[in-house]
This record gives structure tokens, sequence and C-alpha cells, in this order.
């Protein structure tokens, strides 16, 4: 059974006019298809339809797609959810445009997780075919994928236990109130590949999301994400700057809407055998930010 990635963020916005400025013009996102209230976008190096869908009407995530490998592993994950006690229920092909059947699980931290087999698939914007490494004409940022989210809830050891599970992840690090084994757990990094992470959880809000993030290729192109932000007015929340955790080169930012974005580059890579890192609360500002070894009060306080 494997989950092999977070396929798509389903995210409400206040204003689409303002949404669409941001995550096409200021992002670089490809718009893949428009109805209604809703408009869905991929990036430059994604082979599946989408992998951010907006809706207009407040703020906030209203539900994660999450890609398996093999059609029979949706029944296998909807045992493992029903066994863990979620409510789940099945979602048929077109119900959510260019996906497949699959299943929809209201999860212990109140989010809604659909898990899927098939995608449209739609060509990278440079083939399979002899490609070059990056498309000529990138718009903004160019951001090429979308690469995972932190969301909140008010018991993130309970959410950490949902994933290994249901979906098979491990936590690659935590962060504690102490060293001791009985210390509360105040949030953790997951996957179950090499990504080092591709969910994370914080204990904050029911029903919450922190952030999410795309996937940039080095400092170089996290740094020029920055100088476009400025040229484009978008709040920038911190950074350029270091995690500790993940050790990941990062700019914090908000969409006109208030929802958190990232640019993410570099990290470590992932294995079932390495040893999981745990910090202590004393050092989540080092953890955190790395440079500074302080956190801000916004990225404490704001959930959407």
């Amino acid at each position: 059974m494997s989950v092999m990635r977070l396929g798509y963020i389903h995210l409400r916005v206040t204003d689409m006019a303002e949404a669409k400025n941001h995550y096409a013009n200021t992002m670089g996102l490809y718009e893949m298809k428009a109805e209604g209230n809703r408009v869905w976008y991929k990036g430059w190096d994604e082979w599946n339809h989408h992998s951010v869908v907006l809706e207009e009407g407040g703020v906030g995530v209203i539900k994660y797609g999450f890609k398996v490998e093999y059609e029979d592993d949706i029944a296998v994950i909807e045992k493992r959810a029903q066994d863990f006690g979620a409510t789940v229920e099945r979602m048929s092909a077109g119900e959510n445009p260019e996906v497949g059947d699959g299943i929809r699980i209201h999860t212990p931290s109140e989010h809604v997780f659909e898990v899927y087999h098939h995608m449209t698939e739609v060509s990278t914007e440079v083939g399979t075919h002899n490609p070059e490494a990056f498309p000529r004409h990138l718009v903004g940022i160019g951001a090429p994928c979308l690469d995972h989210s932190l969301l909140s809830t008010d018991d993130p050891a309970l959410m950490e236990k949902f994933f290994i599970a249901t979906f098979d992840y491990f936590t690659t690090e935590r962060v504690a109130t102490s060293l001791d084994d009985d210390a509360d757990t105040i949030a953790v990094w997951m996957t179950n590949n090499n990504i080092y992470h591709q969910m994370a959880v914080l204990k904050g809000p029911q029903a919450g999301i922190h952030h999410f993030a795309f996937r940039l290729e080095d400092w170089n192109e996290v740094g020029r994400a920055a100088d476009l932000m400025a040229m484009d007015d978008v709040p920038i929340d911190i950074g350029p700057t270091r995690h500790g955790i993940t050790r990941g080169r990062t700019v914090y930012f908000f969409d006109p809407s208030g929802n958190r974005n990232e640019v993410f580059a570099g990290g470590l890579l992932s294995h079932r055998d390495r040893p999981m890192v745990t910090w202590t609360a004393d050092q989540v500002g080092k953890g955190i930010f790395y440079h500074a070894r302080e956190l801000n009060e916004r990225f404490t306080t704001v959930f959407t």
C-alpha cells in the first residue's frame, strides 16, 4: 500500500481576481480550468491536471487530496481509516474534475482528506522527450510543483498516530515539551518516502492550516522569489532564511486572502531507518528560524 504524495490542496479565497493574480502572476502557476467560483492550477513540472484548487468564499483549507500508487490501495486505506475510527465515504469519478473514484476521510483533526488513484495526466511544460532544464518563458517565481503542507489540530499526537495507521507515514522530526518519554507533542514532520516531510502537524486550531509550500531548486531561487514578492507587494512573514528543522531554505508569505504560502528548497532526504530528530520547546525558535533563532508573533498565531 502506498500513498505516493500530496496531490492537491483545495483552498478558500476571499477575492478570486486578487487570488488569480497572486497564484498565476506571482507564483507562476498555470490555470488549467475555471468553473463557477473555482479555479484549478498546476506547476510547470507537474504532470497531473492540478495541484491547487481555489474556491471563492472565505479563507482556509477545504480539503487535501492524496494520490495512491494502485487502485486497490484505496480500499486498504478505507479499512485502515475506519479501523482507526474515522468517518469514511466513497467519492465518484467526476465529483472533483479530472479525478477518479476514491474515498473521503474525515480525520481526527476535522480536516477532509480525499484519496484517489487516477487524475488526468497532462504534459509537464518541458515534456518527457529530451526535455530542457526549465521552460524559457516562466512567469514570476515559476513554482514547479506543490511540496508539502502544515495543518493544525488540538491533538498533534493523535493525528500523528492517524497518519501512521492509515497512510503508513513515519515521523522524521518532532517538537516536544521535553526529551522525556511522556513529553507532550507540539508538532511533527511526517512522510512515507524520501521527501523529508509531505505533511506536518502543529498544535493549533482544529481543521486549520498554517501553510502550504511550493518547491524551488536552491538558495538562489528562494532569494529571487523574495525579490519578486517585494516587487509585487506580497506580505512576507519571514525570510529568506534557513530552517533548523528539515534544514530547508525558506520564505513564508501570505496570499491576498491571508492564507500563508511558503517557497522551500533543499532539506534533508528521509529514510525509514534514519533516527528521528527531537527538538525541545525551548529551542523551537532555532528549529524553525535557524538564523534569527526566535519566532515572530505571526508565525505562532496566524492560522486559516
